[in-house]
């Protein structure tokens, strides 16, 4: 029998490398930085329109940031919107949400994404979301997104793939061989060179059975204690009970507690335009650019003899950059940032 399809956004970030647009009190999921209108928060859940239902979209983020979440997103349940009371990273993030909808629909389908990730084909991502989301119903497979590179990113886990036969139900779709870390440069050349290494997304689909006993094998303790909590979902006493008990979760990525030990492990290589925007360099390479490489998000910004700048100023009238290249300006809050591309990774220690 065919699940229903669930999505579960994890939003509970707390980046501040877009600092001054993005900082710890509002961070960058919850900000309109590609100046369209829509946080990133939003545009996530927009992506996923008319494959799950407004009832079957979650949130998972930190108490402090739940406040922002039903804001941003009037029209989602309030009981959709799952506060943790600690950071724990995806692990025990993605252990509640299965939980939570094991209790409601024990065949549905998951799709897991962060609430943070730019995708420019919008068409071409629900394509394959949809695919995959058939892929995994009534199976015991684990699935991930896989990006095709574009250049030897070191930011990003890489996906080895076996592609040298599709699996039957679905010629897109390879068994993993191994996920890899983060990789220095001439590594990172090696992957992009054999072509059959692709960018780990983060993405991840399957059915509430199958990653709830991948849990059961091979994080027990964290199944423990979400398991314990099934008479209380749904319930008043709901939340006092996950204050509880969650913190005595491991902080474990999904990826080193189940993708890298799970046998049925699967990836679909896909091309979208997808980005982590991870960086000022990664926001600005998928923004619209002026003949000269310049990206503008503001009011009234003039470049004059200055290239591959970005500019982001809210709430100023006026912006003119003059003879200056590879730089950032971004504004937000009173707060003003000046400085190279590609240097903001020495930002933490400056605005700490």
């Amino acid at each position: 029998m065919a699940g229903s399809n669930h999505l579960v956004i994890m939003a509970g970030g707390v980046g501040s490398r877009l600092w001054p647009l993005s900082t710890e009190n509002v961070p960058k999921q919850f900000v309109d930085v590609l100046g369209c209108g829509k946080s990133l928060l939003q545009l996530t859940v927009d992506r996923f329109a008319g494959i799950c239902p407004v009832e079957n979209v979650w949130v998972v983020t930190s108490e402090k940031y739940a406040s922002m979440v039903e804001e941003q997103l009037p029209m989602l349940p309030v009981g959709n919107i799952l506060k943790e009371p600690c950071r724990r990273s995806t692990a025990p993030c993605i252990a509640y949400a299965a939980w939570k909808i094991k209790k409601r629909d024990p065949s549905a389908n998951m799709v897991v994404t962060p609430s943070d990730h730019f995708v420019a084909d919008v068409q071409e991502f629900r394509r394959v979301i949809e695919s995959t989301l058939g892929f995994v119903n009534g199976s015991d497979a684990i699935l991930t997104i896989g990006i095709k590179p574009t250049r030897p990113e070191t930011g990003y886990g890489y996906i080895e793939a076996v592609l040298g036969s599709s699996t039957l139900s679905n010629k897109e779709i390879f068994r993993v061989d191994s996920f890899k870390e983060k990789p220095s440069l001439d590594i990172a050349r090696s992957y992009v060179a054999k072509n059959n290494y692709y960018w780990n997304s983060g993405i991840f689909i399957w059915n509430v059975s199958t990653i709830v006993n991948a849990f059961r094998v091979y994080q027990s303790p964290i199944a423990s204690v979400f398991e314990s909590m099934m008479p209380y979902y749904d319930t008043p006493e709901e939340q006092e009970h996950v204050n509880n008990r969650f913190p005595e979760c491991r902080n474990i990525s999904v990826d080193y507690a189940i993708m890298e030990r799970a046998e049925e492990v699967f990836v679909f290589p896909a091309e979208f335009g997808w980005s982590d925007l991870g960086t000022w360099l990664s926001l600005h390479e998928n923004m619209p650019q002026d003949l000269n490489g310049n990206v503008a998000v503001g009011k009234e910004i003039s470049f004059s003899e200055s290239h591959n700048c970005f500019v982001s100023t809210r709430d100023l009238n006026k912006v003119v950059l003059v003879g200056l290249d590879n730089c950032i300006v971004a504004e937000k809050d009173n707060n003003l940032l000046i400085c190279r591309m590609g240097e903001e990774n020495r930002l933490k220690d400056l605005i700490d």
